[in-house]
């Protein structure tokens, strides 16, 4: 059971390019495990005790109804999108006998790690009959060349430097201009939201294949877990939810984001009574899920030597005074219970005093519905980077703790 789930993780990984991608793929999953789709809208019959889904561009809700009244909720909040470089919309540059395509930084990647490696062109397209199309070019890649050191003879003592604009153009082709990218951006499409995506396969590391290697770890690593728990969850008295929010790296502010309204109109459309509803908060638990910085040992200093999570040992805890992660002792204590009645390990996670903090989709959500939430996730190298690692075990045990909570 353990090897198969690791594969299908696998599979959705190499399946979900983009955020867009993911969500068709969550809702594949989800309507093979007889959750029934949703069309925001359409008038909706739901029935108590049912499973449904329903999704909003690069995010998806999927909820099962209890078949009593509900009087409490249980939602796994997660996000669909990673640091990237986006393509611009006019982005053909032709230098010397070379095209290259002009693109922005999308969130915080860890532009260093994109640079020499295959990249693909993967993200959504409107034709101009005004059908829109998933597309994922990785039959020709591009690639972003770094300076080569004879021209650049400090690099490897200073650092790279690198400037947006000048140095970030993946070279597309030497000659002829690619049929593919005349078909994109001069003929048939009204507009598109594409990116570059790192084309290496999710792959094993480790001498037991104790690790797992792959671009967007961050996030799906969650999505995939909580995806994983409500799809084989047992059906419960409480309301169970899986939220999976686009436009986390940049701020949730976008009309699916976790700062939207999605949820609430969801929420809305369960058609729970206002009086009933009022009760639910108190009770419930929001359990937003997004990966923690590994221990780096070759970074020793730019941790908290109490609170630094290793690769292998376990669900992490986030924890911030200034609430950047949602976690305080009540929604902390649910989370142990549940990994002590699993016997699964935890660990915890708080940043340097002396360093910023990031944040997830917790303390949006949290505030938004009244609920209280906890921060968790699994811990990975290279955050943002186009490589991330993690633990296949740590995995594994988010994806039993997530299907025990929504119990």
């Amino acid at each position: 059971m353990q090897q198969y789930l690791l594969e299908d993780f696998r599979a959705f990984l190499a399946a979900s390019p983009t955020s867009w991608h993911a969500v068709k793929e969550i809702g594949n999953r989800l309507a093979e495990k007889e959750f029934i789709p949703l069309a925001l809208g359409e008038p909706w019959a739901l029935e108590k005790g049912k499973r449904y889904f329903v999704a909003r561009g690069g995010s998806l809700c999927a909820f099962a109804l209890p078949k009593t009244a509900v009087k409490k909720a249980v939602i796994l909040a997660t996000h669909t999108d990673s640091p990237a470089l986006k393509i611009k919309p006019q982005p053909q540059v032709n230098e010397e006998n070379m095209v290259l395509l002009e693109v922005e930084t999308y969130g915080a990647p860890l532009l260093t790690s994109w640079m020499n490696r295959d990249l693909a062109i993967a993200g959504r397209v409107v034709t101009k009959g005004g059908e829109e199309k998933l597309v994922f070019f990785d039959d020709a890649p591009l690639f972003i060349p770094q300076l080569a050191i004879h021209l650049d003879r400090e690099v490897n003592e200073k650092g790279l430097v690198l400037n947006k604009q000048e140095h970030l153009r993946p070279i597309a082709a030497v000659g002829k201009y690619p049929a593919y990218l005349e078909h994109l951006f001069k003929q048939k499409l009204l507009s598109f939201d594409l990116f570059l995506v790192p084309i290496e396969a999710p792959r094993y590391l480790g001498p037991t294949s104790e690790m797992l290697a792959s671009y967007r770890l961050d996030n799906l690593a969650s999505a995939h877990a909580a995806l994983t728990a409500i799809a084989q969850a047992k059906p419960s008295d409480q309301l169970q939810v899986a939220l999976f929010s686009d436009h986390e790296e940049i701020g949730s502010r976008s009309a699916e984001g976790a700062g939207s309204t999605f949820l609430a109109d969801v929420l809305k459309r369960l058609e729970i009574p206002e009086k009933e509803w009022a009760r639910v908060p108190s009770e419930s638990l929001c359990v937003s899920i997004d990966v923690a910085h590994a221990f780096n040992p070759n970074y020793a200093n730019r941790y908290d030597p109490n609170h630094h999570p290793l690769i292998g040992k376990g669900i992490v805890l986030k924890y911030n005074a200034d609430h950047k992660y949602t976690t305080n002792a009540p929604t902390a204590a649910r989370v142990l219970q549940a990994c002590d009645k699993l016997s699964l390990p935890h660990q915890n996670f708080a940043c340097r005093s002396d360093m910023p903090c990031g944040s997830t989709v917790g303390p949006i959500l949290s505030s938004g519905l009244g609920i209280p939430a906890v921060d968790i996730g699994c811990p990975i190298f290279s955050m943002h980077s186009a490589r991330e690692v993690m633990g296949v075990q740590d995995h594994l045990d988010m994806c039993k703790l997530l299907t025990q909570l929504l119990q």
